[in-house]
């Protein structure tokens, strides 16, 4: 199964959405997810949780992950360190999710490779500003 997810943060910290595209073969998943007021990181680690979680609920055991955002595929991959207080329990998370599967790698990829879920991610904040 492939996992693409985005988050968006205006303003940084500002509001914020995440993005989620989920790929099966034929079948496809997705997910907006307006997140309140956050930095861009925690965006991105939000729109990751979420899609683990829909990734894991969908039955998948192998995953193949994909993000735009070098630092968290960096994080995860265990190559660098995660400094901030406040993305520790989100990392955690993230990578508790990830041990679920009987394999995962994580790829950092271009935003044009990522259209989807970015699309996703500013339209979960472009709902919200428009309700």
């Amino acid at each position: 199964m492939q996992l693409f997810t985005d988050g968006a943060s205006r303003n940084n910290p500002g509001e914020a959405g995440g993005g989620i595209f989920l790929k099966d073969g034929d079948n496809e998943w997705t997910k907006a997810i307006y997140l309140g007021k956050k930095t861009n990181n925690e965006a991105e680690y939000l729109a990751l949780i979420e899609g683990l979680k829909l990734a894991k609920d969908k039955g998948a055991k192998e995953l193949e992950l994909f993000m735009d955002s070098q630092l968290i595929i960096k994080q995860l991959r265990g190559e660098y360190k995660v400094k901030k207080n406040h993305l520790i329990p989100l990392f955690n998370e993230a990578r508790t999710l990830l041990f679920a599967f009987s394999k995962w790698t994580a790829t950092h990829v271009l935003r044009a490779q990522n259209k989807e879920a970015d699309r996703l991610a500013n339209l979960a904040i472009d709902s919200h500003d428009s309700a």
